[in-house]
């Protein structure tokens, strides 16, 4: 529903249209549209931390190119098999108003450690700036988003190379980051 109309068209009564809940019921639950919105949003990022988190510990023994690759490969199918809850974390998050805006940032810099945890120096050597981490992580969100938002959320799934290119040159370089991507479509 909020993934048909937008949060700005779903009203309460739609809500419980939806649900097969009253008005009343609706409000035994939440005060506002908003606060229902919230919950969901909130559950919208649980499931995917969930989804990063299951990749993650399943492949923690590995390297982190590889580490990485596979959590954003995990990341990407999630969206494509679940592209409503992907719309309400990556798109309505930005919409919903200010209090909501801000734990969208706040959802957002949350992934930003499993991008940086084991991450390599740069290439050439150093660390890899920490504003490099957010804008990585800031650029994901933002490329889906607006694939989400053009109503292309069955082309998800053909942006995973470039996804995966964006994410991992900063770190590998090149030629690297399109070696750990073409070792990992095998």
């Amino acid at each position: 529903m909020l993934h048909d109309v937008g949060y700005q068209k779903t009203t309460v009564s739609l809500i419980g249209k939806r649900a097969s809940v009253s008005k009343s019921d609706f409000y035994k639950h939440f005060e506002t549209k908003d606060d229902c919105f919230v919950a969901a949003y909130d559950k919208a990022v649980e499931r995917i931390r969930e989804r990063v988190d299951e990749s993650c510990a399943k492949h923690a023994d590995e390297e982190w190119p590889p580490r990485v690759r596979e959590a954003i490969t995990a990341l990407v199918d999630f969206f494509c098999a679940e592209p409503a809850v992907a719309a309400l974390a990556l798109v309505e998050g930005l919409r919903a108003g200010r209090g909501v805006y801000d734990r969208y940032q706040v959802a957002v810099e949350s992934f930003v450690p499993y991008l940086r945890d084991g991450a390599p120096d740069a290439p050439g050597g150093g660390e890899v700036p920490r504003a490099t981490d957010e804008a990585v992580i800031g650029g994901i969100v933002s490329l889906l988003g607006k694939r989400l938002v053009a109503g292309e959320e069955s082309r998800l799934e053909e942006l995973k190379p470039a996804v995966l290119e964006f994410a991992l040159t900063p770190y590998l370089g090149t030629v690297e980051a399109r070696r750990v991507i073409a070792a990992g479509a095998g």
